[in-house]
């Protein structure tokens, strides 16, 4: 009698999905995050490639299943921590990939040797598959469920250790699933199967000793520590970021965002804070004397604070707290803070409290550790000034690297959400970088036009006030229209400081472009443009500035294809920092994906011609698109719904965490579930009612999430997060069934076909995980759900039944 092994399925299946995550936040730290979709590729890549390599050397394997299972578990733990090494030593840097073609080279290198792991770890379970036919709804089950544990698990271990040494524990696991399924299959231990996992254990112990994170050169932390002298003096991991605490005793910190060349007074001594090794914040050594934090008032953040009087501010994206600073200097009575991040808001209110001034401990100051939109959300107050500085970083948003990450604090719905909860008078201000041509501060300025009309506002162009400096601008957007005397207090501040006025309502050209001189002036002629005809702007702008949305909320994307051809003639002249880096590598990794399935698919079907017929009494185009279809359809809907509910959770992590295991642990019981239906139904009707109830669910929560999400916005976490297993639970319990059902079909009479449709399954999934991220990006989330649903119905129309042969 076989005996599945079913608890070390599990363990692979959590220990692979775990290695994937943990690879997103590696790459995160030594590259950037938009290597997120590369990983997630080639992670199912593997899978691919698995399915092609089961389907060309089943039978050789079949009489060796045991060895064959266990060798490819250990394989994936060795591979796990040596590929990982490797890679860090392959030269691949993508600011360079337009000037340099090799630079492809090393990116399609890094992306085979990464995919190794998941090989080996597909190839276990793939063996499971084929090795019992009858077993195959509780293998995928162990396998969902599995990957669904490992997601909770791996970001517990992100809470406890830092990304680097978590590698070994993934390995570690990997052999201990090894040494579970030496029991479940019931071998007899020997000296060579000892020897192989002490050695497997050893080698590695000793690769962990090794492995050392190499940051990419061009990241903030590198380029600082390039300076003589400074040092990183703490590290703190979570799965938030890694925080590196930066000490520059020789040349001192002057990080003043946007700090007027006016300012007499110096900065007092700061340390530097980088997140994942970029995006630097400040922690500012309090002074012994209030009036030494005056060169906070010469920065463009600070114009609220002279045309109004704000006493109740709230501030998103508190950091090291220089906003926090900036408003106690302007004597602000009552100051909400806002920090996603619990190991920032400790550093300054513990670890480094006594430097810092112990400013969370002020009577004024209140911290609140949230996201802040869903902080926003959930409040109840109205403030006199919120105000949102520089969140982001300058490295990455200059160089295009964050135009693949969602951000929901510059959606048209989120300037609504902080209008609704400013005072008769108060204002709303927005800090950013500059860059030209100018990109996001016009990309927010109309996004403000449109919050504005949506509310209800009739003549926007009077609440909106736009500065800039040398490297910053500002937006002003009052809840209430601009005074004159308030205008008058704008020319003041600008004059006094040298900045340079866009836009404000009446403003004259001559007024503009005085100071920091520019060939034209770029942002009163767009902000002009945007009230005076704004479609025909957008479509002749060189970059995409409409509004983001929640439903495409990509505020970093600006890329249009026009423009590639007119940027790529600058390449000789330094034009390539414009072109969006992380949405070319997103591209690349699709058109990499598509190449490697398309061999991988077809692979197989040469061996397949010379087949007996009767080994295959199904149609290959139908297995083709049946197990394709299920596919691409099942990561659209996980990253549909992953989308949807950050706003409602209010928080990434718990987004991740609630929704990825919910899918796949409700995914796994509706597999083992479909075999009982099976029983009864046969696995054609059992593989359609799962796909009816995904249709019917589906279309249920495109039509009332909305609804749902606002009714309990303001609601507890505890209970949002049981509501959101509730809502995912009947939809993912459904998405379980058509693919154990579809396996068992080709078991009965194609049992040949079983290891080519988990390559097929495998290589959709290879694309599905990128192409969804571009279809959001130019279509929205809305339309991924839809091309989802219908993925599903081309695999209701085709099941791989069995061919009647007259």
């Amino acid at each position: 009698m076989k005996r599945t092994p079913y608890l070390s399925i599990a363990l692979i299946s959590a220990s692979a999905l775990s290695y994937e995550i943990l690879l997103m936040k590696l790459f995160s730290i030594i590259q950037w995050h938009h290597f997120a979709y590369m990983i997630i590729s080639l992670a199912l890549l593997g899978y691919g490639a698995s399915g092609t390599f089961l389907a060309l050397f089943r039978e050789r394997l079949q009489p060796y299943f045991s060895y064959a299972y266990l060798g490819n578990i250990i394989l994936f733990g060795l591979s796990s921590i040596f590929c990982f090494i490797a890679a860090q030593q392959i030269p691949f840097n993508p600011l360079e990939i337009l000037w340099e073609m090799k630079q492809l080279f090393w990116m399609f290198g890094l992306y085979l040797l990464l995919t190794l792991p998941f090989f080996f770890a597909a190839n276990a379970i793939g063996l499971a598959f084929i090795y019992d036919k009858t077993a195959i709804s509780g293998v995928y089950a162990a396998d969902l469920l599995g990957a669904g544990l490992g997601s909770l698990g791996i970001l517990s271990l992100l809470y406890l250790f830092f990304p680097a040494s978590i590698l070994q524990f993934i390995a570690l696991a990997a052999i201990i699933a090894a040494l579970i399924g030496f029991k479940e299959l019931s071998l007899k231990p020997n000296t060579g199967a000892v020897l192989l996992f002490v050695l497997s254990f050893l080698a590695i112990v000793l690769l962990g000793r090794v492995n050392t994170l190499n940051i990419n050169e061009y990241k903030d932390l590198s380029q600082t520590l390039r300076i003589p002298g400074t040092q990183i003096v703490e590290e703190r991991s979570s799965p938030l970021g890694m925080l590196s605490v930066v000490q520059s005793p020789d040349v001192p910190f002057r990080h003043v965002p946007g700090l007027s060349m006016a300012s007499e007074v110096e900065p007092p001594q700061q340390l530097g804070v980088f997140t994942n090794g970029d995006g630097m914040s400040a922690i500012t050594k309090y002074p012994d004397n209030i009036d030494k934090l005056g060169y906070l008032d010469y920065q463009t953040s600070a114009l609220a604070y002279h045309l109004g009087n704000p006493d109740k501010v709230l501030i998103l994206g508190a950091g090291g707290g220089s906003d926090i600073l900036q408003a106690l200097y302007h004597e602000t009575k009552k100051i909400d803070a806002v920090e996603i991040d619990p190991q920032m808001v400790d550093l300054i209110g513990t670890k480094y409290t006594e430097f810092a001034g112990d400013i969370y401990a002020m009577e004024s100051v209140k911290v609140h550790t949230a996201e802040a939109r869903g902080f926003v959300a959930s409040s109840k107050e109205k403030y006199d000034l919120i105000q949102m500085a520089m969140v982001d970083s300058f490295g990455a948003s200059s160089a295009g690297l964050q135009s693949l990450s969602e951000n929901y604090l510059y959606t048209v719905e989120a300037l609504q959400l902080y209008l609704q909860h400013l005072k008769p008078k108060g204002y709303l201000s927005f800090t950013r970088w500059l860059k030209l041509p100018p990109r996001d501060t016009l990309k927010l300025f109309v996004t403000a036009i449109e919050a504005l009309e949506r509310n209800g506002v009739e003549d926007p162009k009077k609440h909106l006030v736009l500065i800039r400096g040398l490297q910053t601008s500002t937006l002003l957007i009052k809840n209430g229209i601009f005074s004159s005397a308030e205008i008058t207090e704008l020319k003041r501040f600008c004059n006094k400081r040298f900045f340079d006025i866009a836009y404000y309502f009446g403003l004259p050209k001559s007024e503009t472009n005085r100071y920091n001189i520019l060939d034209k002036p770029y942002f009163f002629q767009g902000t002009q443009a945007l009230f005076e005809n704004r479609e025909e702007y957008y479509r002749n702008y060189k970059f995409d500035i409409r509004p983001a949305s929640d439903d495409r909320p990509y505020f970093y994307h600006f890329f249009k294809w026009e423009t590639l051809g007119e940027i790529l003639s600058l390449r000789g002249s330094g034009g390539l920092h414009l072109l969006e880096w992380g949405y070319l590598v997103l591209v690349a990794a699709l058109l990499q994906a598509v190449v490697a399935s398309i061999v991988l698919i077809l692979l197989p079907l040469i061996r397949y011609r010379k087949a007996e017929q009767n080994t295959m009494a199904t149609s290959k185009k139908r297995v083709l698109v049946y197990f394709f279809a299920l596919g691409l359809g099942f990561l659209f809907l996980e990253i549909y719904f992953i989308q949807r509910f950050i706003l409602f959770l209010s928080h990434p992590l718990y987004t991740i965490a609630v929704v990825l295991s919910s899918f796949l642990i409700f995914a796994g019981l509706g597999s083992n579930y479909s075999k009982h239906l099976a029983a009864l139904k046969g696995y054609r009707k059992s593989a359609r009612y799962g796909i009816v109830g995904i249709f019917v669910f589906g279309l249920f929560y495109v039509l009332t999430l909305d609804h749902i999400f606002g009714f309990l916005l303001t609601q507890t976490d505890s209970i949002k997060i049981a509501v959101s297993v509730v809502l995912i639970a009947p939809l993912a319990f459904a998405m379980g069934m058509p693919f154990p059902m579809g396996l068992s079909e080709l078991g009965n009479h194609s049992e040949s076909l079983i290891p080519w449709a988990w390559g097929v399954n495998g290589c959709a999934s290879v694309i599905s995980a990128v192409a969804a991220t571009l279809v959001a990006i130019h279509f929205g989330f809305t339309v991924v759900m839809v091309m989802a649903l219908l993925f599903y119905l081309a695999a209701y129309l085709s099941f791989p039944g069995q061919i009647k042969v007259p």
